[in-house]
This record gives structure tokens, sequence and C-alpha cells, in this order.
């Protein structure tokens, strides 16, 4: 139980590093786009960069192309190509905050998978939070405008980051589960990240065509805000905190609560980024807009007092899935706010 609660509780403080890591970096590649790299290419810059920084990891955990190749193709290609190419190109066409809150309709897609195709039972609170962030994202977009004064292209490339994300939680609370319904066949965090980024640039790779990418872009400055900013601090901001730290600190947090919690949780990300592009891109929200981040901020705190239904069931053999808002990969039923109070 002690090891139990003790992951179990490392899962919230590392849901929040995640989040706060992941929220800049709409903020660091906007310049980077206007600069003059394409939103594929500063995708492919994020993900090169970073799959290089974890390439040791990945190579001495090689065995796992052999023992789980579609599950790391799976997490490439969802968890990590899809998001970021949606999300890039999104914001290179609404504001940073928009397409962020946009992305993040995906926990309330999860929900649903989870519900209604997983056959799981989901706790009131995750579902709540859902809905509580899902209401805060309907006042940032105006929906009462009919979404007027927005990119409708930027918008649809939004909603599919939405969706590419659930691939992206589904996928690390497979792992996070495997390591304890199978020791044997455990996947190392890091490792998962790796292989999904090195996956995400090749398949990048042709559609990026890095070798026509204008390098000089990076030797000079992008324009933050009112301010100029050396070119090459913005990619390694985007490639070491917002990547790196980021996807190895989410994964592993998704692995010590469950999918539905650490995603919903996750909606901070859109908070920070709201909050960075007001002071350094100048992208001002109005108010019901600010209202609605404020929700988001809720509903993420309402889904992490995750309390278990009544039919909270064990993860073993042969016996039913754990309840939404259960931490999945401690196979004990615990929620994060139950193990911090270990």
């Amino acid at each position: 139980m002690h090891t139990r609660s003790s992951r179990s509780s490392l899962g919230l403080p590392l849901a929040l590093v995640s989040a706060f890591a992941f929220g800049g970096s709409g903020v660091a590649a906007k310049p980077l786009i206007e600069a003059g790299l394409s939103p594929l290419q500063v995708v492919w810059v994020r993900m090169a960069g970073s799959a290089l920084v974890l390439l040791p990891v990945t190579i001495r955990h090689r065995g796992l192309l052999r023992r789980q190749p579609w599950l790391l193709l799976g997490f490439g290609l969802l968890g990590v190509t899809l998001v970021q190419v949606s999300y890039f190109f999104a914001i290179s066409r609404v504001p940073v905050a928009i397409a962020m809150l946009l992305e993040y309709l995906g926990p309330s897609l999860l929900l649903a998978y989870v519900r209604f195709v997983q056959r799981r039972p989901i706790t009131r609170a995750a579902a709540l939070g859902a809905l509580t962030a899902t209401l805060g994202l309907a006042l940032v977009v105006e929906v009462w405008t009919g979404l007027g004064g927005l990119d409708p292209i930027g918008v649809l490339f939004g909603l599919g980051a939405a969706c590419s994300q659930v691939g992206y939680f589904v996928i690390s609370e497979k792992a996070g589960r495997s390591a304890v319904e199978h020791p044997a066949e455990r996947i190392d965090p890091i490792a998962l990240s790796g292989f999904g980024l090195l996956i995400g640039a090749l398949l990048v790779t042709p559609l990026a065509q890095p070798w026509t990418l204008p390098w000089h872009v990076l030797g000079g400055e992008a324009v933050m805000g009112s301010r100029h900013v050396p070119a090459v601090v913005l990619a390694l901001w985007m490639v070491l905190v917002s990547t790196v730290v980021a996807y190895l600190t989410g994964v592993a947090s998704v692995s010590r609560l469950s999918a539905p919690v650490a995603s919903v949780i996750a909606f901070l990300e859109a908070v920070v980024a709201t909050v960075l592009s007001w002071f350094l891109l100048g992208e001002h929200l109005s108010t019901p807009q600010l209202l609605g981040g404020g929700l988001v901020l809720v509903g993420a705190f309402v889904a992490q007092t995750s309390r278990r239904v009544e039919t909270t069931t064990v993860v073993a053999s042969g016996a039913e899935p754990l309840p939404v808002g259960a931490t999945g990969a401690e196979g004990a039923g615990e929620t994060a706010d139950e193990a911090a109070s270990h």
C-alpha cells in the first residue's frame, strides 16, 4: 500500500508540471512561425530536437520495438504527431489561447470514449470537472457569435488536436496499466516519450522538408509581443521544456492517475497558455473569455478531487477495469486526492 500510495501521490505534481510545460509551447512557437518557419517546420524542429535529446534512452530500450511496436506507433502518430501538427496549424490562424482551449475539448471526448466505447464507469467529479471546463471553453470561443470572429480552418485544426489528444491519454494509460498487469513488460515513460517523438519526427519529415528549412531564422531574432528574442532561445525552450519535460512528466502522471483525471488536470495548460499569450504576445481576451478561463481552472480542480464510485474494483487478471477517476496504474482504486492524504 505504501508503494502504491507513494506512486499515486506523485501523480498530481507531475500532471501540474506537465501542464505548465506544455502551456508554454504555443507562446514559443508562434513567434517562430511569424518569423518565417512553417507550422510543419516548427513541429519538426520540436520533435527532432527532443528525439535527439532522448536518443540515448531510446537506444537503451530498443527492445520495445519488438515487444510493443503498435503501441509505440500509435503513440507516435496520435499522441505526438497529429496533436502537435494540428495545434501548430491552429495557432498560425487563431490566437494561442483559443487554439489551446479548443484542443482541451479532448478530456470531454475522452470521457465519452471511456464511457461509451470502453464501457467503463466514470466518477461524478471527473464528469462534472469536464463539463465545467467545457462550459468555460464555450465562453472562451464565444459560441454565441457563431465563431464569426475566428478563422474556421484554425478552429477545425484546434478540434483536430482535441481528437488526437484522446489518443495521447488512452495510450499513456495503457502503458501504465501494463506495468501493473505485466511487470516484466513495463514501459519506461521516458522510453515511450522518446520513441513517440522519434516516430513523430520521421513521419513529419517528408511533409516538413527540413532540407528547405530557413535555418537563418533560428540564428536571428523573433518578435514576441513588443520585444525581440533570440529565435534559438525559443526553439530550445520549445524542445527542452515544452516537449521533453512536458512529455516525460505527462506520461508519468497518467500512469499514476487515470487518463480522464489526468486529462482534465491538463486543462491548466489552457490557462497557462492564456496568461502567457496575454503578457508575452499581447493577445488580450475579453471578459467572457477570462471568465471561461476561470471555469476551466475550476473544472481541473473538481476533477482532481475525484472520488471512487461505489463499484470500484481492483485491476487484476480477469477483474473489471477501474472506474474512471480511480488511479488506474495502481490497481487499488485510489484517487490522486486520496493517495495524497497518506
